[in-house]
């Protein structure tokens, strides 16, 4: 009997503070018409506080993934926490998470691949399901842009927000869960899309914190032609490889970057707008965290059996698709 990796729940955490337009008008030359239009963002959840990092939002997602689906942490076996936000370099975000959240015979790391680390970070952990290696595997997508978003940088500032979703991943042998996936890196996107420093190539100085060397660098036309391209054609190879037609997929779950993306993504595919989750208006792009926070979104009108497609694209550059067969009807999960 073969055996694939189903999510079998969904947890999120976004933080109170909302960050509108308004207010962005306020910190930089923009307007709500501006940003709506070419982005479609409207409001960012942003974590404010001291020595608040990206687990904060992790171990709430977690928390609320383990309440609703009753699941004991010390049964967890593996946690794989995808960010490019770590509250440090080390320890991994991934261990304080299941620290505190009491996952404690379980091993975990992060998973960094800019906005496509959730969907590496899905694929990995279902090849420990498939395996028959582990029976209760978590993917916790958490992000807080906020910390390298410079908000004297109109062009940047509007884009980004703060959150964290997490999944359970289970075995399945009726078919359901991670079926297919396509993930691809062309290592020459770097010079489009990166943070100059605070790596081992330039760590941080005076003159690197003076020149805003610790924020998001990107050349937003160019990341923009790529992510159309890329991220749309996986989409469509996935659908294809599987013999699945536009009818027969029931959601696009796309990352949340930009609305025109999602568009030229779902065009593509030929599926219209019904059939595409979308939440970039709310929360903005949460990178590691987009594709979980669609999913809790939009738990409760999934339904057992259904096609969806997952598609990102990130900095790096790096990209790729996940076909996977929802698990269990949504509207039966108590929230």
């Amino acid at each position: 009997m073969k055996i694939t990796a189903a999510i079998t729940g969904v947890g999120a955490y976004v933080p109170d503070y909302v960050l509108t337009n308004a207010e962005l008008e306020k910190m930089v030359d923009t307007t709500d018409e501006w940003i709506t239009t070419r982005t479609g963002i409207k409001e960012r959840r942003i974590l404010k506080g001291e020595d608040q990092g990206t687990s904060v939002m992790g171990i709430g997602a977690v928390k609320d993934l383990l309440a609703k689906t009753g699941t004991d942490p010390k049964d967890v076996e593996l946690l794989i926490c995808a960010t490019v936000t770590p509250d440090v370099l080390f320890p991994a975000t991934g261990n304080i998470i299941s620290h505190k959240c009491g996952i404690t015979n379980a091993f975990s790391y992060d998973m960094n691949a800019a906005c496509s680390s959730f969907l590496y970070a899905l694929a990995t952990g279902a090849q420990f399901i498939q395996a028959g290696t582990y029976k209760k595997v978590i993917i916790v997508g958490a992000d807080k842009m906020s910390a390298i978003v410079d908000y004297a940088d109109r062009a940047n500032c509007i884009i980004f927000g703060d959150g964290a979703a997490a999944v359970l991943l289970e075995p399945n042998t009726e078919g359901y869960g991670v079926l297919d996936q396509i993930l691809r890196t062309d290592g020459s996107g770097e010079a489009f899309l990166h943070q100059k420093a605070g790596g081992s190539r330039r760590p941080p100085t005076h003159e690197t914190i003076d020149r805003k060397e610790h924020y998001i660098y990107q050349e937003g036309a160019t990341v923009f032609k790529f992510a159309v391209t890329n991220m749309a054609d996986v989409a469509a190879e996935v659908m294809e490889r599987n013999h699945l037609s536009k009818e027969d997929v029931a959601w696009l779950v796309p990352h949340q970057a930009n609305k025109r993306i999602i568009d030229a993504t779902a065009n593509r595919m030929g599926v219209g707008p019904e059939k595409v989750m979308l939440n970039i208006q709310r929360y903005g792009n949460t990178t590691s965290a987009t594709i979980p926070l669609c999913l809790w979104d939009y738990e409760k009108q999934l339904k057992k059996g259904d096609n969806l497609v997952l598609a990102a694209f990130g900095g790096g550059f790096t990209w790729g698709s996940i076909y996977l067969k929802w698990a269990y009807d949504g509207a039966s999960v108590s929230s």
